[in-house]
C-alpha cells in the first residue's frame, strides 16, 4: 500500500477502474514507437459509428521534465509540460490547448505522508481556480475538491470524499455535484495471485431520487489474460477480455447487452495497443 492518502482523484479510483476502465463500444487502435533518442511517439485512431478520430502524441523526457505534445484530427494542439520533484513531494504541470486562448492552466501537486494537495489556476484575466486536498493516511483519508470561477464569482464545483482501506478492501463515500449526488463504492481483493477482485458502486441523485447500482468483477485467466464483467440495475450487462500478447501490447474485446431491450443490437468494442 502507498504511504500517504494520495490525491483527491484517488478516492474510489480502484472501484472505478474495476467497473469502467477498458470497456469500449467502439474500435480503437494505438501504436507507440520510440526513437533512438528516447522520444515516444503514439499514434491512435478511434472509430465511433461513422466518425473517425485520430491523434499523434509525442512525449519527450529530459531528467525530471516531461514534455507531452498532441495533435488531433481537428487541428488542435495540446501541450503539457510536467516537472517532477523540483522539491521533495512536489510536481508542477503547465498545460494549454491551441487555438483556445482560455485553455492555459498551471497546476501544483504536493504529496506528503499525511496529505495530498492539488491546486490549479487558469492563465486568464478571470481564471477558474481549482483546489483539492486530502488529509489522513493510507488507511483513512478525508478530502474535498472545489472550483471557483473568478469571472462569475460562483463555485462551479464542490465535492467531498472519504475512504477507508486495508490490505484487501477499499470503501469510499463521495458527495458530488454541489451535494446533488451521493456515491458509495467498494473494492475487494478476493485472491491476489489471480488478480481476482469484486467491486460495486451505488449512486443516488437527490434531485431525481434515482439510484444507479453497478457491480463487477475481474479475474486473471492466466498471467497474460484478464476477464472482467459488470451489471447494473438497469439491466445492462458488459464483459471484456484483455490479452497481453507481447510485452505491453494489449488486445481488448468488449461487449454490452441491454437485457431489457434484447431487440436492440449488442454493442461491441475492440482496442488494439501495440508497443515494440
Amino acid at each position: 500500500m502507498a504511504k500517504g492518502p494520495g490525491l483527491y482523484t484517488d478516492i474510489g479510483k480502484k472501484a472505478r477502474d474495476l467497473l469502467y476502465k477498458d470497456y469500449h463500444s467502439d474500435q480503437k487502435f494505438v501504436l507507440t514507437t520510440y526513437s533512438p533518442t528516447g522520444v515516444a511517439i503514439t499514434t491512435s485512431g478511434t472509430k465511433k459509428g461513422e466518425l473517425f478520430i485520430a491523434d499523434v502524441n509525442t512525449v519527450l523526457k529530459n531528467k525530471n521534465v516531461t514534455t507531452d505534445i498532441k495533435v488531433d484530427s481537428n487541428s488542435h494542439l495540446f501541450t503539457t509540460i510536467t516537472v517532477d520533484e523540483p522539491a521533495p513531494g512536489l510536481k508542477t504541470i503547465f498545460s494549454c490547448k491551441i487555438p483556445d486562448q482560455r485553455s492555459g492552466k498551471f497546476e501544483v501537486q504536493y504529496l506528503h505522508d499525511y496529505a495530498g494537495i492539488s491546486t490549479s489556476v487558469g492563465l486568464t484575466a478571470n481564471p477558474i481556480v481549482n483546489f483539492s486536498g486530502v488529509v489522513g493516511t493510507n488507511v483513512v483519508a478525508l478530502g474535498t475538491d472545489v472550483a471557483f470561477d473568478s469571472q462569475t464569482g460562483n463555485f462551479t464545483k464542490c465535492n467531498a470524499g472519504f475512504s477507508v482501506s486495508n490490505a484487501d478492501l477499499i470503501a469510499s463515500l463521495t458527495l458530488n455535484d454541489k451535494g446533488e449526488t451521493l456515491n458509495a463504492s467498494y473494492y475487494h481483493t478476493v485472491r491476489p495471485l489471480t488478480n481476482t477482485a469484486v467491486g460495486g458502486e451505488v449512486s443516488h441523485s437527490f434531485s431525481t431520487n434515482e439510484n444507479t447500482i453497478t457491480v463487477g468483477t475481474q479475474h486473471s485467466l492466466d498471467p497474460l489474460t484478464t476477464a472482467k464483467a459488470r451489471v447494473n440495475n438497469f439491466g445492462k450487462v458488459s464483459a471484456l477480455i484483455q490479452h497481453e500478447w507481447r510485452l505491453k501490447s494489449l488486445i481488448t474485446l468488449s461487449g454490452e447487452v441491454d437485457t431489457k431491450a434484447l431487440d436492440k443490437s449488442a454493442k461491441f468494442g475492440l482496442a488494439l495497443a501495440l508497443k515494440p
